[in-house]
């Protein structure tokens, strides 16, 4: 098992090479993803993978995602600490802390109970009191608190869910893969008055989102 400056060797390497090193320059999300404790948001049997750059197995038969595409999809919400944030894919809750650290608020949607409540406890320990955990279908999003400034959606789809378009602010971003189970675009969709615009990140691979207006279970 790694100690306290074998983890904090491994989490600069991170930073410097798989962040820093592949164009995430924001220094704020640099800063988020220096501070929250990924190991925290992992198995024990993993721990020694705590800072490599790839997805790792969690329960439910879900995965955390590699650091570089987790600084990837922050750095394209372009958070500046007041936006309210919704989350589709609570998972672990790594990506939700880094959110956290960003953003005002944070509404994140996790359809495995387990993970939700497993990172609702890591939340309450790490100090986290500016995210609101919910247990449903995703891609329905939370018309409650909407609109909402950024989305992002941690699970891929062929096209993103017109419930969470309808939900997201004028002028707002939503990040998101799209594609197939087999082949996926990580994509920002900004929202303006005259319809979406669309960018495309990166190629990735992600699980499949799963709900009413995503892929069926």
């Amino acid at each position: 098992m790694p100690d306290k400056a074998d983890l904090e060797s491994a989490k600069r390497r991170m930073l410097d090479r798989h962040l820093s090193g592949r164009g995430i320059r924001s220094p704020s999300v640099l800063a988020a993803m220096a501070k929250v404790p990924r190991q925290r948001f992992l198995p024990e049997a993993l721990l020694d993978e705590a800072y490599a750059d790839r997805a790792l197995p969690i329960e439910c038969e879900q995965t955390i995602s590699q650091p570089y595409i987790v600084g990837l999809m922050t750095q394209a919400l372009k958070l500046t600490g007041e936006e309210s944030v919704l989350e589709i894919g609570t998972g672990s809750g790594y990506q939700t802390a880094v959110l956290a650290e960003l953003a005002g608020q944070v509404v994140t949607i996790e359809r495995h109970a387990p993970l939700s409540a497993g990172a609702g406890q890591l939340f309450a320990e790490l100090g986290y009191e500016n995210v609101t955990l919910i247990v449903g279908d995703g891609t329905l999003g939370h018309a409650d608190r909407a609109p909402y400034d950024r989305i992002i959606v941690t699970a891929t789809a062929e096209r993103y869910p017109a419930a969470l378009y309808e939900q997201l602010r004028t002028g707002g971003i939503l990040v998101m893969p799209i594609g197939r189970q087999d082949k996926q675009v990580l994509q920002t969709v900004r929202k303006t008055s005259s319809g979406p615009t669309t960018t495309n990140l990166s190629g990735c691979r992600f699980v499949p989102l799963i709900g009413e207006q995503g892929w069926p279970e």
